[in-house]
């Protein structure tokens, strides 16, 4: 016969499990990971301390939910492909931004947001149109044929209008 405790307690053990898988979820996810320090990981900025950790305004910028009332200009920092995806004619471009976040906002109003908001254009080998890559996720081409490549990748404000670029060279082998 089953009480009310009894019933109670199956209850708590099925939450717990449940509770339990789901942190087992978020750090296999990646949600759970947890950040190096700091200290030794950037280098010493003018402003700071020399040899004291940074701040964390000093790694990542101003805060995001305060308005800016001038920002510098957005700069964006490109990788070259990954050499061992370059061989199975995979180009993995890695990049960060400085000064403006990657979202997929658009149009006139956001203009507004502060701190500024943009999204990339991807161009491959001069070709005559491009696509927009509106994530910090690493930008993937594929396939492409063994010879030499280049990627434009632009960083454009809500309108479309290019902020700064950067164009990475690179040859796929052949196999």
């Amino acid at each position: 016969m089953f009480t009310a405790s009894t019933v109670l307690s199956r209850r708590n053990i099925l939450a717990t499990a449940a509770a339990g898988a789901f942190g087992l979820f978020v750090v296999a996810a990646g949600f759970g990971r947890t950040l190096p320090s700091a200290a030794g990981q950037y280098p010493v900025s003018p402003t700071s301390n020399m040899g004291a950790a940074l701040t964390a305004r000093e790694v990542v910028g101003p805060a995001a939910v305060v308005p800016l009332t001038q920002e510098p200009p957005a700069k964006i920092v490109v990788d070259s492909p990954l050499p061992g995806e370059l061989a199975k004619g995979v180009a993995i471009v890695q990049f960060r931004t400085e000064n403006a976040r990657i979202l997929p906002v658009y149009g006139p109003a956001a203009d507004a947001v502060s701190p500024r908001v943009a999204h990339l254009h991807v161009t491959v080998d001069d070709a005559p149109w491009h696509w927009a890559h509106s994530s910090t996720e690493t930008v993937i081409v594929a396939p492409l044929p063994p010879g030499p490549h280049k990627i434009l990748i632009e960083l454009a404000d809500a309108n479309h209008t290019v902020l700064a670029s950067e164009t990475v060279k690179f040859d796929v082998p052949r196999q």
